[in-house]
């Protein structure tokens, strides 16, 4: 079961991968490549960070629709993203190697022609 410090690990052994100020959210390229879920608890209040939950880009709305499909437990989405190229991951249950995976995925499709060739 990764934790967001497996996350965190991963993410910045990718090349040019940056942290923000708490390490929670990686850009590459000064792009968002993954971050954690922001929850709405209460839909009168202000969303919350939730470590438990990682959100990634995915190629499109297909690539999403079909990860949730071969496996809702570990993959989901909300009306937040409705339209958007991203995907939530339950960390408690997905396997390390395909965080990973996902994660480089999602570093690719941010990252500069020059570093994806090195990868």
């Amino acid at each position: 079961m990764p934790t967001f410090d497996d996350v965190r690990r991963i993410a910045l052994a990718l090349p040019g991968s940056l942290p923000n100020d708490d390490g929670t959210a990686f850009r590459v390229d000064g792009k968002l490549f993954a971050w954690p879920w922001m929850e709405r608890l209460d839909p009168k209040r202000a969303r919350v960070v939730n470590l438990d939950v990682l959100v990634v880009r995915v190629a499109s709305e297909l690539d999403k629709d079909a990860l949730i499909d071969m496996d809702p437990r570990v993959f989901f989405t909300e009306p937040h993203y409705d339209g958007y190229a991203a995907i939530l991951i339950r960390l408690d249950v997905i396997d390390e190697a395909m965080l990973e995976k996902l994660l480089a995925d999602s570093w690719r499709l941010r990252a500069p022609k020059r570093p994806r060739e090195r990868t």
